[in-house]
């Protein structure tokens, strides 16, 4: 490389223009060195509840301790059981099965059976609005017309035998 410095702009002491632009340069490879990035290309920041299922980790402790609890509960009575010894005991004259209710139930029965009978008594003693017989009648009397008004009257003849003996059987 040549000896000497030639700047690129005018200057009146090529020493100094010298000196300034080689402290200008360094001063740029210092800032090329530590230059950041602009764009963040770093992994996101990963929080540590997102891996960790704290909740599934207490609900699995939970139903471990109902496990170990009903065992535990388990093996004693077993163990009452061959001792030989009863884990309460009963007296067959004071003690009945049943309902607390049963009492209550048989009074509301009762009454609706009570509602119920007098109910059936007041149809039973009500006449009836209309005369079926009046309407027997009444059907025999439309009967002979279509009778007389139809082709076949054969037919019309046997039908009102048949209705007359199934309102003889009632």
């Amino acid at each position: 490389m040549h000896r000497a410095y030639q700047p690129i702009t005018p200057a009146n002491n090529k020493l100094l223009k010298k000196k300034w632009d080689e402290l200008r340069f360094d001063t740029h490879r210092q800032k090329v060195v530590s230059a950041q990035p602009i764009i963040d290309n770093q992994p996101p920041e990963t929080y540590l509840h997102l891996h960790i299922k704290a909740k599934k980790k207490q609900m699995d402790e939970e139903r471990k301790a109902i496990v170990e609890r009903d065992n535990r509960l388990l093996v004693e009575k077993m163990a009452q059981v061959i001792k030989g010894k009863p884990s309460f005991e009963t007296n067959s004259k004071t003690y009945t099965k049943g309902s607390l209710n049963r009492t209550r139930r048989q009074r509301d029965l009762l009454r609706v059976t009570h509602e119920n009978q007098a109910i059936l008594k007041r149809i039973q003693s009500k006449e009836p609005e209309y005369n079926h017989l009046q309407w027997l009648d009444q059907w025999y009397v439309n009967e002979s017309y279509m009778a007389n008004i139809s082709k076949y009257a054969q037919w019309n003849k046997w039908k009102r035998q048949t209705i007359l003996a199934k309102v003889k059987q009632q």
